[in-house]
């Protein structure tokens, strides 16, 4: 236990002193918030207003309730895998620099060096990710609030377990890399198309029926949908409360992907956990094996 903390405490020192992964890290979030509310809050209101039935009108606070929520989650979603893929670079650079051979030397197990890279990236990405869960509530605040205090709870929560989820999908990628500019180059396509394949850009509710089955094999997919289910319940239920027909609440939930179907089975936000949470296992699994087999191979 005292090897693995001082694995994590050497990891975030390194992480936090290079200014430059950390700023990057740091701002990603806030950028995206300033991108998506200049250029997707638009396009998500649009989208939102032409789904209502007709007949059915919308107070401007009740949509931008909806427009923001949807947008936060979205941003949480893309940043909770992107940020980790920043935070995860130390384990490329220790390669490129020599380090990690100098660790495997040292009486350290592998699956301790392995675990100590996992912890130090995903403590360094949950703070960044909390970071912007905070500037997304001000940002619902501001727009139009109807979260209860449960729902910001929920919303920690599924942040915490995506945060894990992108940093044991990174560590799993990040092992086989070499050279700085391979792991640039993995990072550029993952922040460029994750938010696609995530339902986070797009609701994948609007792709065709091929795409959307091919995409709910994806955990990173029921992961935005639990961001989105928790962050615009309120508004669901404001919604009801106004006298809205169950069926439209229902029609514009499924629209914004809070209900998501397996070959035609809905999901449950239990089963979205449960999903999420084996993903994690299953990756962490796989990653501390492919460390314990590259390190015998160096070694034999």
């Amino acid at each position: 236990m005292k090897e693995l903390f001082a694995l994590v405490k050497r990891n975030c020192k390194l992480f936090f002193r290079d200014k430059g992964m950390f700023f990057t890290s740091l701002i990603t979030p806030v950028i995206l918030l300033v991108l998506y509310s200049t250029f997707l809050a638009k396009v998500y209101r649009n989208s939102f207003v032409s789904a209502l039935p007709e007949g059915v009108t919308v107070s401007d606070a009740l949509i931008n309730g909806t427009v923001g929520g949807q947008l936060v989650s979205s941003l949480l979603a893309v940043s909770c895998v992107t940020v980790a893929f920043c935070s995860n670079l130390l384990t490329v650079q220790d390669r490129v620099s020599g380090a990690r051979n100098d660790l495997d030397m040292t009486p350290v197990k592998s699956g301790t060096l392995a675990l100590g890279y996992f912890v130090s990236s995903a403590v360094s990405t949950l703070i960044i990710c909390f970071a912007a869960v905070a500037a997304g509530l001000v940002y619902i605040a501001a727009t139009g609030w109807y979260m209860s205090a449960g729902d910001v709870l929920f919303l920690l929560l599924d942040v915490f377990l995506l945060s894990l989820f992108g940093t044991a999908l990174s560590s799993v990628v990040n092992c086989g890399l070499k050279t700085n500019g391979q792991a640039s180059a993995v990072g550029t396509v993952v922040s460029s198309g994750y938010g696609f394949i995530c339902g986070a850009y797009m609701p994948i509710s609007q792709f065709g029926d091929g795409l959307q089955k091919v995409l709910s094999f994806l955990p990173g997919t029921y992961g935005t949908s639990l961001l989105r289910n928790h962050a615009m319940r309120g508004v669901f239920a404001e919604m009801k409360t106004q006298g809205f027909p169950a069926e439209v609440v229902e029609a514009i939930r499924g629209s914004v992907d809070c209900n998501l179907e397996f070959f035609g089975t809905k999901v449950t936000v239990g089963a979205m956990y449960a999903i999420l949470g084996g993903s994690i296992a299953m990756l962490i699994c796989i990653y501390t094996a492919m460390n314990i087999i590259f390190s015998k191979a160096k070694r034999g």
